[in-house]
């Protein structure tokens, strides 16, 4: 059996990374996850997707990365790898969390 390959998604300051890594764990550090091995498709050598090249130069010298969990989007196990990529984040399909009114305080309820 092929050894699983997890697509992790994050956000990075105002942008969105998309990476692909061999192993994905929580980390001994609270609040974050670690991500080692990260893998870069093998493309033509005519064919560069400036997106990936700027991930695989960003990461070429990293043994081991560690994300802030408030800053996951989603984590999922693929097949194989992807392209890695960077968009921008627009953040329009976020959607803010309802509390229940009971969890909610007026300035009146604090005095």
């Amino acid at each position: 059996m092929a050894e699983p390959v997890y697509k992790v998604i994050f956000q990075n300051q105002d942008q969105v990374y998309e990476v692909y890594a061999k192993h994905v764990y929580q980390s001994d550090m609270y609040g974050f996850i670690e991500i080692e091995e990260f893998v870069f498709g093998e493309r033509s050598k005519t064919i560069i997707d400036p997106g990936e090249e700027r991930l695989k130069n960003e990461f070429t010298a990293v043994t081991r990365s560690y994300i802030p969990m408030h800053a996951l989007i989603r984590i999922d196990e693929v097949e194989k790898e992807g392209v890695s990529k960077i968009s921008d984040f627009k953040g329009e399909n976020v959607t803010a969390l309802n509390l229940p009114k009971s969890s909610r305080l007026s300035n009146k309820d604090k005095d």
